[in-house]
């Protein structure tokens, strides 16, 4: 047996292929997509490593051309949850007992087959089934989910090396142990970094996971288990059940054996979920760690001393990229009324150059929005806003869902600093902007604070340092991660740990030694070399 002391070395951040005219791997991109438009994938439901059909099919169809469908998934049934839930807790006493540095080696390779071979393939899915360009995409699926999967087995060893003080004559020390139960993984549609990283953190600190991905996002799913499966992770470590959430979700949050839940997705879900184990928390045979990141409405606060060219850059980057279909995207604005004139010519100038369309064009910078139902309730707004008389559509408002769910880049300017739009999160290419008094700095700053009930990202751009000190004061319940003259969305695994508080989730900063942490459950063990043969103490003598 290997007995060496056993060193994940630091990693790096995976470098982004910038996919140039002329570039090897645009080259390969290109090929990848055009082969994946031409063959239909059948996704099954994996549970204790083999593949099941349940013969009960959905399509995965292209957002931004809803009519070419990319494939069919089998659709998970309750007794298929229960079955995933068995399999994961028999895989449980090996995989726990598994030495840490093996779990990790599996992970460490899982990141170098992405890094290679399997990065096109999933940056091609990422692309097709969820709408991204290939810089959305790289970003993504190639490099955050390298990036978890590197980083993550090495902060794994922060969490291990956290041992207590020993005084002389006793070894004071700490197991980590995972869970008592098993793991939920709940995976949004927006990203497939966190598709990747929300089971497999878990699983990294000896869980065991039963996976539900979003119905919106089936084949990039697939193919990360396709990765973890090549990687060598064992049968029934992570077993994948795609389906309706109100179908797979209910058995498994109702078995007594449930030890945590790892979900990214709305706060209306997230508060159903936490609502549903409190009401009959004594059931479960611990409580359930509960680890979210949920909503956002997040904010750009800009200074008069800004740099209105680095503002405008930013609120087109933060507000637009991805179709504003991030947690983190730039969904409310708060812009001084000296600036405002040039703010606004250089805005609109700079949005009707952004082309959109399908992302299988590279000069595309927008795609769609991710389905039907997402259409509708974002252009729901757009139609609230067009109606209200305290706002105005300056630029955008168009849409299309003939071919695709396309969505113009929309800017909305909102009289009243607390309406709909600049309170709801609306998770579409729509931006709300506030024009606020120069000399009321401070007091825009505290309406600000106190006007969304989320708390996940937000930027301060000015050159006065003085006003982002204030800024940074001001605003520090107000996000979990902060940006000074700089969007606020992309943040980088290890660099900016990511999360939020208030109704934005739990803040466990996924990217950090913070996250993994929760997914143990520390045993303290106290070892006395010479133990007292007496029981009587000095205190109890007579004289």
């Amino acid at each position: 047996m290997y007995n060496g002391i056993f060193n994940i070395p630091q990693p790096a951040n995976e470098p982004c292929l910038q996919y140039s005219p002329g570039s090897p791997e645009r080259v390969e991109l290109t090929t990848e997509l055009k082969n994946m438009l031409k063959t239909q994938v059948e996704v099954p439901l994996i549970i204790d490593g083999k593949e099941i059909r349940s013969g009960k099919l959905a399509d995965m169809r292209c957002p931004h051309d809803h009519k070419h469908i990319l494939g069919q998934y089998h659709q998970a049934d309750a007794a298929s949850a229960i079955k995933a839930v068995e399999a994961a807790q028999q895989a449980k006493k090996d995989w726990s007992r598994m030495p840490w540095e093996s779990r990790a080696v599996i992970l460490l390779k899982a990141a170098e087959l992405l890094s290679g071979k399997y990065r096109m393939k999933l940056n091609a899915a990422t692309m097709l089934n969820m709408s991204k360009t290939p810089h959305q995409a790289e970003i993504d699926s190639a490099c955050e989910l390298i990036d978890f999967w590197r980083f993550n087995t090495f902060f794994m060893q922060d969490v291990y090396s956290d041992q207590p003080m020993s005084p002389k004559g006793i070894l004071n020390y700490v197991e980590h142990r995972p869970l008592d139960g098993f793991v939920l993984a709940l995976t949004p549609f927006n990203f497939t970094s966190i598709a990747g990283n929300l089971p497999t953190a878990p699983a990294l600190m000896g869980n065991t996971v039963v996976w539900k991905p979003a119905s919106s996002a089936v084949m990039p799913a697939y193919y990360i288990m396709k990765i973890l499966e090549e990687a060598g992770m064992p049968p029934g470590v992570i077993n994948m059940v795609p389906g309706p959430g109100p179908v797979v979700a209910p058995p498994i949050l109702d078995d007594s054996r449930l030890a945590g839940i790892h979900f990214t997705g709305s706060t209306a879900v997230f508060a159903s979920i936490w609502k549903t184990l409190g009401q009959d928390v004594q059931k479960y045979v611990s409580y359930p760690r509960i680890v979210g990141e949920t909503g956002g409405k997040d904010f750009i606060f800009a200074h008069a001393s800004t740099d209105i060219k680095v503002l405008v850059t930013a609120l087109i980057r933060g507000a637009y990229e991805y179709q504003g279909q991030k947690c983190s995207a730039a969904s409310r604005a708060y812009i001084p009324d000296s600036i405002w004139p040039d703010v606004k010519e250089l805005l609109i100038s700079e949005i009707k150059k952004v082309k959109i369309g399908d992302i299988t064009d590279f000069t595309t910078f927008m795609g769609a929005v991710i389905d039907k139902k997402a259409f509708k309730s974002i252009t729901e707004y757009i139609a609230y806003a067009n109606n209200s008389p305290d706002m105005e559509i300056i630029t955008g408002g168009d849409s299309d869902d003939s071919k695709g769910y396309f969505i113009d880049p929309t800017v909305v300017v909102s009289k009243d600093p607390k309406s709909r739009l600049m309170v709801e999160e609306i998770f579409g290419p729509v931006m709300t902007i506030h024009i606020y008094p120069e000399g009321k700095y401070e007091q825009t700053l505290e309406l600000c604070d106190q006007t969304s009930p989320y708390a996940l990202t937000g930027a301060i751009f000015a050159t006065d340092r003085r006003m982002i000190i204030k800024a940074m004061e001001a605003l520090r319940h107000s996000a979990g991660n902060f940006y000074i003259n700089d969007k606020p969305t992309g943040a980088v695994v290890a660099q900016q740990p990511f999360g939020g508080s208030r109704a934005s989730g739990t803040n466990d900063k996924a990217g950090s030694a913070l996250n993994l942490a929760r997914w143990v459950s520390q045993r303290t063990i106290k070892e006395t070399f010479v133990p007292p043969t007496d029981f009587y103490y000095p205190y109890m003598s007579e004289k």
